[in-house]
């Protein structure tokens, strides 16, 4: 038994069974067991992937859309170049190695990144050095526009489970049974944040909510309203969400997320109709990612970055761009909103909501 399986079962004993927002903060945040405050977890070392770790045009063709976008905007100088779960800080630099030619974007950037976990807050700074500024939450960017980008950010935000019963909603809970963690189902009640649900779920369907991330986006999407700028989250998930979503990776492989919480990733899909439901600023179409890749010009690219390598380099180089881009892989998967102000430009690589 970990200890945070101990204090968790200390804790429900005292005061009652955690919803999964609860529990899936301890797990994940907790200050001294929680799985970002205590290890990297990214990489064939770790216990997942992401695209930046994949290969470098990523971040190139996020860079260029943002930079693009800032240019439509006018090139507002100064402004707030911001990651939101920067990770290792590999995105972020190849945005700024990308943008580099960009005339006077470099000149008019400072670097923020929001992130909670100090060993990964050491990583970036290995990478980025003390150039940029850090920050716990949205609340403490400056009153600047912001260019912002999430990248697999959203997922692992704490969500809530609900049960569609036939007088309401009953909650999914984390209690003990027998000195070991289970999931249970709290009293039947009204859900007023579900009301709109009634419609389209029956008796026995789940619905998952991450209050996080629509207080996260409506903020970010204000500050674009007020001051002009760019949101580009990119993340797995869909279209209104339904049925259990909740993962918990360890060593790239699904484990039990009840199973010694606090050494295992924690995600959930994400829900981009309650995002766009939640923003007061302007927004484009859900795009997968393939397809906003490809638009941004992942393949030239790739050719490109492909004459200078031959045997294992270059398969690998392939294989990369297919893993990114390909339906069957994350092409599809993963999904792009991106935020912006009304009356400004829609951003390169996105299709108009309409």
């Amino acid at each position: 038994m970990t200890d945070l399986t101990r204090d968790l079962i200390a804790r429900i004993h005292h005061q009652g069974p955690l919803n999964i927002a609860e529990f899936m903060t301890e797990a994940l945040l907790n200050p001294q067991h929680g799985y970002y405050a205590t290890r990297d977890p990214l990489g064939s070392a770790g216990d997942f992937t992401t695209a930046p770790e994949i290969s470098q045009m990523f971040g190139e063709m996020i860079g260029l859309s943002l930079a693009q976008s800032w240019l439509d905007q006018g090139a507002p100088t100064p402004f707030a170049l911001v990651e939101a779960g920067p990770g290792r800080g590999t995105l972020m630099a190849d945005i700024l190695r990308a943008t580099k030619a960009v005339p006077g974007f470099h000149a008019a950037l400072t670097v923020h990144l929001i992130e909670a976990s100090p060993v990964l807050r050491d990583k970036q700074r290995a990478l980025l050095g003390d150039t940029p500024v850090w920050h716990d939450t949205l609340d403490t960017l400056p009153d600047l526009p912001i260019f912002l980008v999430a990248n697999e950010f959203l997922d692992a935000l704490p969500i809530r489970q609900f049960l569609r019963v036939e007088t309401g909603w009953t909650e999914r809970q984390v209690g003990v049974q027998d000195d070991v963690l289970v999931f249970g189902q709290g009293p039947a009640g009204v859900q007023p944040a579900l009301e709109h649900r009634l419609e389209d779920t029956k008796p026995g369907d789940l619905v998952e909510i991450c209050p996080a991330a629509t207080t996260f986006v409506a903020h970010v999407g204000q500050r674009l309203e007020e001051r002009g700028g760019l949101a580009v989250f990119i993340d797995y998930g869909d279209w209104r969400s339904l049925g259990d979503t909740l993962q918990a990776l360890k060593a790239h492989k699904s484990v039990d997320p009840l199973d010694a919480p606090g050494t295992a990733d924690l995600t959930a899909h994400v829900d981009f109709e309650a995002l766009i439901l939640a923003t007061p600023s302007a927004y484009s179409r859900v795009t997968p990612q393939g397809i906003f890749l490809e638009r941004l010009g992942i393949t030239a690219r790739a050719q490109s970055l492909a004459s200078h390598w031959t045997g294992d380099p270059l398969q690998s180089h392939i294989a990369a761009h297919r893993r990114l881009t390909h339906p069957q892989e994350m092409g599809n998967l993963f999904k792009v909103l991106a935020l912006f102000p009304h009356g400004a430009p829609l951003p390169a690589g996105c299709d108009n909501d309409a």
